[in-house]
């Protein structure tokens, strides 16, 4: 079954489950076969076999007066990554057409700062007209704290949707930030929604939040009509202020996203950053639950190639589902099978 591509800009279905059943499902005292069926049902009731494709491209690195403990390019994180300012329109230009021809559904530009002046606003908005105009690609912009004004003119320039994570629970953000609060971010969610444009919003697991916490985000996310939610999972990498001090099992990361898509049955719940590492072998399982990750890496960590990705997809008897349909042959994108003759003889155990 191959479900109505959805074109809402709000999350309008009811959650399936309980803030008191999401939080047995984290503890463990439901099943994951079980959990994971209610889930897939959901997923594919909404979304069918398709799996939409994220590409992100890291507009401007660095020089961020935020201190963000999750977060690389944080104010004297010391990470060594490479600080740039924010790129021109051809080099963002070029970047989503590169994005398209990779198979990607959308295409999400990140910048960092704590938000973006007016004159920046109206550079990204030309930008966003360009890509929506002569590539037809989808666009999701990720520039820190907004207003109402300011997503106006990105809404005229036909933004698609605008991302910024609550992260964690509001009891939970004075451990992971001091320079705003978890107001200031529910504050731009509420700008860009009264904009009309789809709000993008998740959270990072695995930060010292306890199981409740990560019950408050979803139903939060719910609240506030969110269609598309990414589920990253913690990476800790040098510059971090917070360690990965909650413990990650690939089955655990499963009944995260169960939760959260039984929460949040109608949107789209996208695997997000630390797939490769907490999910290992279960990520084909990820799919039957969430209908969306990110290829070919992340802000500042590298992730699968988009090969190895859509191998993922084919491999689950799923489907990219592309910003202009479905390209005849997808299913032999890159694939090489292990099985060929010209590989039978690595194959033998013992050889003479």
């Amino acid at each position: 079954m191959i479900a109505t591509q959805s074109i809402a800009t709000t999350s309008s279905e009811p959650s399936v489950i309980t803030p008191e059943e999401a939080l047995a499902i984290l503890e463990g005292k439901e099943p994951l076969i079980h959990v994971l069926k209610e889930a897939s049902d959901q997923r594919f009731k909404y979304f069918g076999n398709k799996v939409r494709i994220h590409i992100l491209d890291n507009i401007k690195n660095g020089y961020c007066p935020e201190d963000c403990g999750y977060c690389a390019q944080r104010k004297g994180g010391d990470s060594g990554i490479k600080e740039y300012s924010l790129k021109s329109e051809e080099e963002i230009w070029e970047d989503a057409k590169l994005a398209k021809a990779s198979g990607a559904y959308r295409f999400c530009m990140v910048t960092s700062g704590r938000g973006p002046t007016d004159k920046a606003v109206d550079k990204l908005a030309t930008t966003i007209s360009r890509i929506n105009s002569e590539l037809g690609l989808k666009v999701c912009l990720s520039a820190g704290i907004l207003d109402a004004k300011k997503a106006r003119v990105l809404k005229d320039a036909g933004l698609d949707r605008y991302n910024h994570n609550l992260n964690t629970s509001e009891s939970n953000y004075n451990e992971i930030c001091s320079t705003h609060t978890f107001k200031d971010r529910l504050t731009t969610l509420e700008a860009a929604s009264s904009a009309d444009i789809g709000l993008c919003s998740g959270l990072i697991v695995g930060m010292g939040e306890q199981n409740s916490d990560l019950v408050q985000v979803a139903f939060e996310l719910k609240r506030l009509g969110v269609i598309s939610i990414p589920v990253n999972f913690f990476i800790p990498i040098k510059g971090h202020a917070v360690t990965l001090n909650t413990s990650l099992t690939p089955e655990y990361c499963i009944r995260v996203l169960s939760v959260f898509r039984l929460v949040n049955p109608d949107s789209e719940i996208r695997i997000g950053a630390g797939r490769e590492g907490h999910l290992g072998s279960l990520q084909s399982m990820g799919l039957y639950v969430a209908n969306s990750l990110f290829a070919d890496g992340y802000l500042n960590v590298k992730g699968s190639e988009i090969s190895q990705t859509m191998n993922l997809i084919r491999d689950c008897g799923m489907i990219p589902e592309f910003s202009e349909g479905i390209p005849q042959g997808w299913e032999n994108y890159e694939k090489e099978f292990l099985y060929e003759e010209k590989n039978f003889p690595d194959l033998y155990k013992f050889k003479k």
